[in-house]
């Protein structure tokens, strides 16, 4: 993991104002359209996505790079996983 990728992400993703389940169903069509190994950042105030996005990240095996909350607003940086 370098520092570049998680400063710029190939794809950006805003679920703010979005409750359950939505921002997962958002991460996962928009990682649908990601090449492996690109880096998505997901911005999201909803604060089940804290265990949503790590439950379905260690579950279909996307790497969670960091996960920052900037006042009230959950930031996420995933990396997707390779096609296997």
């Amino acid at each position: 993991m370098n520092e570049i990728s998680i400063q710029s992400p190939d794809l950006e993703l805003d679920t703010t104002g979005l409750m359950c389940p939505l921002p997962l169903l958002r991460l996962k069509k928009a990682l649908s359209g990601l090449e492996s190994g690109g880096v998505i950042r997901v911005m999201a105030t909803d604060p089940a996505s804290r265990l949503d996005f790590g439950v379905f990240c260690e579950q279909a095996g996307h790497p969670l790079l960091k996960v920052v909350d900037d006042a009230g607003i959950l930031i996420y940086w995933i990396r997707k996983a390779p096609s296997t």
